[in-house]
């Protein structure tokens, strides 16, 4: 059971002086932004998946900020101001991916 890396190990001395390992269950890390890793805002821990995204353009995967930028990059890529060779290369998939649908 205690094989599986979804358990933190810890080392302890106990009062005889023996040295022993406590075993705990990692507790899931809130999400964080692809491209700033930024804490993301609205997303609640509780409850299954589905609750835990939100049900926009790139819900639960970058933050408003990145999300308006990649937005205002893919339609700038569209009208042809931008080549997508100008974009930043973190940006670039999610703009393939916007321009994509």
């Amino acid at each position: 059971m205690h094989r599986s890396r979804s358990f933190r190990r810890a080392q302890r001395v106990t009062s005889s002086g023996r040295k022993v390992i406590h075993y705990r269950r990692a507790k899931p890390a809130m999400p964080h932004c692809a491209i700033c890793s930024a804490e993301l805002n609205g997303i609640s821990m509780n409850g299954g998946r589905s609750r835990r995204t939100n049900s926009r353009v790139f819900g639960g995967v970058l933050c408003a900020k990145c999300t308006a930028e990649v937005i205002k990059l893919g339609s700038r890529v569209e009208q042809g101001e931008m080549k997508l060779n100008d974009v930043g290369i973190k940006r670039r998939a999610y703009v393939l991916q916007l321009l994509a649908h």
